[in-house]
Formats: C-alpha cells, structure tokens, sequence
C-alpha cells in the first residue's frame, strides 16, 4: 500500500532540532512519529494560520526545537507563506508559516490571496490557527478573520484545526483559577469559529492546546517545558495533531484552482457581462433614449 501524506521537498534537512529536547520529550514525539508511521503516513504537513503578533512563527520553532523562522518582538517577519521542511528516520514534517491575516487594523487581502496561491496543489494534513491565552475577548475583528478563512477557503479548513492558544505562562487576572481561565478564553474562540463555519451544535469540538513559547516557560523534573497546569505542551500539542491526522474523520484540505480564481471561477463574471450588455442595449437604452426626446419635445412646447 502507498503511504499517504504530502511528498516533502527535495533535499530536506535532517531534523536535528529534536535531539535538543529533554529525552522524556524526544521518546514521546519518536512514540507519536512511530503512530504516524503505523497509519501508513510518511509525511505530514501541517498550515499554521493567525494574526500579526500571536506567536505563530514562534510556535513553528518550538515544533521544529530550532529556528526555522525568524522571530521579530516589534513587527512580523513573515511577509509571505514559507514552507519548512525536516526528516527523521523516513519520516517528513512540513510547516507552513504564513503572514499576519491583519494589516493596520484590517484583514489583509494581499495576506489571504498569497496564502491560498502557496497552498495551491499543496495538501495539508492539519490546521493551526494561532491566537493569544492573554487576549480576554473575541472583537470584531476576529470575527472577519474567521469569516474570511471560511468564505475563501471552506468550513473543510475547520475540520481539520486545533485552536493554539500562545503565552500561556499568564498568570490570570483577579485571582482566577488557570483552568479556568483557559476554559473561558478557548469556548469564547470556539463560539466564535462555529458561527463563522456555519457549524451545528453536533459538530465535534476544535481541540485547543496551549503553548509557552518564551525562554521563561517552567520546566518539570525531567527538564521538559510545562504550563502552570503541569501539562508538558510541546508532546501535547504533537499528540493531538496526530490525533486530528489519525482519527475516523481526517481528510486533507487542498486548494484548488477555483479557490485561486474565485468559487465560480474567473469565467463566469465575464460570461454574465454579455446578457448584462444586451438588457441595457435592449431595453435600458431604448427607455432613456425616449425619455430624453420626451423632455426635448416638452421644452420646445413650452417655449
């Protein structure tokens, strides 16, 4: 049988950036690897979308355990989708960074238009979409993000995504408790997605999982990164994209060419242009052509 999942570029470096973790965390995502392997996968590829400044590059790093993006603290560096690509013992991860959906203030079109032109004859495996635990509310403007993605690209992209929510050593406001907190900050989110994908309240959940990207993230006894929940992110945050890739209901989204040129198409605006013209040449013409004599004649008479 084939293995399934996306073919990796040429020349794909050897990821050496898992040999940095803790060894607790290397047996853990070798265990996750070896899942992906028995589903017959030898590749996956995951799209990472979000906002500018919610810590979508900074999470690609952690996946990776080395830099493959470059971070900036005052302004996005990723001003057009880029693919990184890593192998181990015959098996590909490949991670799409893509630029901010937002720009001064607006979603960007130039953003979204990139977006889908890249993953054009590109198949993706699993969606994250990046948003911020320190954030304490949805405006807005989250909601025509995710209007957007779903008007461009399809509820499908949904079906395929885990919400990732960043800076998650917060300590929360008010004495709240921190499961708590998490529990408000990811229904708020999730509410806000199934209006824009048009989802039944039957529809599964979108896992979430929080990360701590920064240096200052807590460890355990095993020197793995935790959250102030205990919960060891980075294998967590593996194993359940695995768990989207592997399950009854996993499918691979891919952009076709309608998506690049519009849900119809680019034939069907100039197709419509012809009846149009001929409506106006029949009939639209006609009438203003007699009202504008019928207007002649009247001011003639009253002269």
């Amino acid at each position: 049988m084939e293995a399934r999942g996306s073919s990796a570029p040429n020349g794909v470096r050897e990821w050496m950036g898992i040999m940095q973790f803790p060894v607790a965390t290397q047996a853990s995502l070798h265990d996750l690897l070896a899942r992906l392997r028995k589903d017959n996968r030898d590749s996956l590829t995951i799209l990472v979308l979000g906002k500018c400044g919610v810590g979508k590059s900074s999470t690609v790093n952690s996946i990776f355990g080395e830099r493959v993006c470059v971070v900036s603290a005052f302004q996005s560096e990723t001003i057009r989708p880029t693919i990184a690509s890593r192998t181990r013992a015959g098996f590909t991860l490949n991670i799409i960074d893509t630029p901010g959906l937002v720009e001064a203030g607006c979603v960007s079109d130039e953003a979204f238009d990139a977006i889908r032109k890249f993953l054009l004859d590109r198949p993706v495996d699993a969606v994250l979409y990046v948003d911020r635990l320190d954030s304490y509310r949805v405006d807005s403007l989250d909601h025509q993000v995710m209007t957007t993605l779903t008007r461009i690209f399809g509820p499908l992209l949904w079906k395929i995504a885990l919400l990732v929510l960043t800076r998650g050593q917060i300590v929360p406001p008010d004495g709240t408790n921190y499961s708590e907190f998490v529990s408000r900050r990811t229904e708020a989110l999730r509410e806000a997605i199934h209006q824009a994908a048009k989802f039944k309240k039957s529809d599964p959940q979108i896992p979430t999982v929080v990360v701590e990207n920064s240096g200052r993230c807590a460890t355990n006894d095993d020197g793995e990164k935790v959250l102030p929940d205990k919960t060891v992110w980075i294998p967590n945050l593996v194993r359940n994209i695995v768990e989207v890739v592997t399950g009854e209901k996993a499918s691979t989204y891919t952009v076709d060419e309608r998506t690049i040129k519009g849900s119809h198409g680019s034939w069907w605006p100039k197709l419509m242009t012809i009846p149009l013209f001929l409506f106006q040449l029949k009939v639209v013409y006609p009438l203003i052509r007699a009202q504008v004599f019928a207007d002649i004649d009247e001011g003639e008479e009253e002269e």
